[in-house]
């Protein structure tokens, strides 16, 4: 027995770690673009963020998704870009509108595209898998940053699926542009939302039904 509690001290880890890693996850929440200011993360910082995405799960080795960092001299390109995707959309949007929707591209100091591959490598995995994988990959990168003390933000929209925007980051045939990651200077932030409880989202099947708690 004394091999095996050895065995299990080696994996288990410590107490004040566990700790450490739950206040991290209980202390990243989303904080809105406009609420993100300069300072960016530095090259330094911005690589273990992009690091932590890579210890996500990713059946087959695969890496179906990728990350197009948007540089500050691109963002009028971009900016372009979605003012001309809303126009397509709505015809009748006022320049008021549009000049929101352009806004958008200079909001964060730190700016990624998350783009995921729905045909890389074996055909057989599902495409909900590699999103699944680049979500994961995602959250590590988000409590990375928050551990760096960094706010993020997830953001999608409309324009994700504009034929400018794809233009504008070369997407391949089988490639879909899922959301923007925004990280940067925590201006200012709403009190933390309240989070759901386990019993809410977790149910033990065969339970009071097929499902039921």
């Amino acid at each position: 027995m004394g091999g095996r509690d050895k065995q299990m001290d080696d994996v288990m880890p410590e107490g004040d770690l566990v700790n450490t890693v739950a206040t991290l996850m209980q202390s990243r929440q989303t904080i809105l673009p406009k609420r993100l200011s300069a300072p960016a993360p530095d090259a330094q910082q911005l690589l273990l963020i992009l690091e932590a995405a890579a210890t996500a799960p990713d059946h087959g080795q695969l890496l179906p998704w990728r990350f197009v960092l948007v540089p500050t001299e691109l963002r009028a390109g971009l900016a372009e870009v979605f003012g001309s995707a809303l126009q397509e959309r709505d015809p009748l949007a006022s320049p008021e509108q549009v000049r929101q929707a352009r806004e958008k591209a200079f909001r964060s100091p730190c700016l990624l595209l998350v783009i995921v591959d729905g045909r890389r490598g074996d055909p057989d995995i599902d495409l909900n898998e590699r999103i699944v994988s680049a979500g994961c990959a995602v959250q590590n990168m988000l409590l990375m940053a928050t551990a760096l003390g960094y706010g993020s933000a997830l953001t999608s929209g409309k324009a994700l699926k504009s034929v400018g925007l794809r233009s504008f980051f070369n997407l391949t045939d089988g490639e879909c542009a899922l959301c923007f990651v925004s990280i940067g200077t925590v201006l200012s932030c709403k009190h933390p939302r309240l989070r759901p409880m386990v019993a809410d989202y977790v149910s033990t099947l065969g339970s009071d039904g097929a499902s039921g708690c």
